[in-house]
């Protein structure tokens, strides 16, 4: 479980809504230990909702390197992104 603040992007949840601003991120494996749900649950908010495309696949790397990219994909939205170089 990892907090993480997405910006306009933010997180799309499997119901269709977008969240945005500080949430929590958790994601647990299935049985079987293939594939693993991901939900997010907003700062302040006792639900927690199913990221859109969940459950996803654990890759060889395992559930962790999942959950890390997850975060990092999530957090992105947030980061502002270089100004272009001028010539």
């Amino acid at each position: 479980m990892d907090e993480v603040i997405a910006g306009p992007g933010g997180a799309m949840t499997r119901q269709g809504g977008t969240l945005t601003g500080a949430m929590t991120v958790t994601t647990v494996a299935l049985p079987g230990g293939r594939a693993a749900q991901v939900s997010v649950r907003r700062a302040g908010d006792e639900i927690e909702r199913p990221l859109a495309g969940s459950p996803f696949p654990i890759p060889p790397e395992g559930i962790e390197a999942l959950h890390a990219i997850v975060v990092s994909a999530i957090g992105a939205a947030d980061r502002p992104r270089p100004a272009p170089h001028a010539y």
